[in-house]
């Protein structure tokens, strides 16, 4: 039983592999490997802080916030930032930053990512705020934490943590940095 399995195994691998490999078709040369920087390039998605695009933003709203310029997101989104994040936290007053509605969804509609050249780079460290992000700072909590946290950072408990408490490998470091895969 054993013999016929290995045979039908070993008949299948070799099949497969003259059949990837009988093609007169020489257009897909994969010894070229330089980029080709020909064509327009258009821009398809912002994600400057994960997650703010996909809860914030209407699903009619996508393609027109992510080719959006971020220097004119802020007057064009904040509005339906703000109205969102009511709908996801009626109660909210000021955050853990001390930011009102319309203060922190103005901050929030322009989605990119600030960078500190001189100081501490952290998503939000309780002291130090969007001043970059590091590979180990917890993005969603932070986030959930500012949207239902209140001013102290307490109110929702339940509410303020996605429960994911550190990647499930170890960063490097060096560079990628990036662990490798699985």
């Amino acid at each position: 039983m054993k013999t016929i399995q290995y045979k039908t195994l070993v008949a299948t691998f070799l099949i497969a592999i003259l059949g990837v490999s009988c093609s007169d078709d020489d257009s897909n040369n994969m010894m070229d490997n330089e980029p080709d920087f020909s064509g327009t390039y258009m821009q398809q998605d912002q994600m400057g802080r994960p997650a703010i695009n996909t809860v914030f933003v209407s699903s009619g709203n996508k393609d027109a916030f992510n080719t959006t310029t971020p220097s004119n997101m802020g007057a064009m989104y904040q509005s339906a930032f703000q109205t969102q994040l009511m709908a996801l936290n009626p109660g909210y007053t000021t955050n853990a930053l001390g930011l009102d509605a319309a203060t922190f969804t103005t901050v929030l509609a322009t989605d990119v990512l600030g960078v500190s050249t001189t100081g501490t780079t952290t998503f939000f460290d309780g002291t130090n705020v969007l001043t970059g992000r590091a590979l180990a700072d917890d993005v969603i909590d932070v986030e959930l934490l500012l949207i239902f946290g209140g001013p102290d950072g307490t109110a929702n408990s339940g509410l303020t943590s996605d429960n994911v408490s550190a990647n499930d490998k170890a960063f490097l470091t060096s560079f990628p940095y990036l662990a490798s895969p699985w």
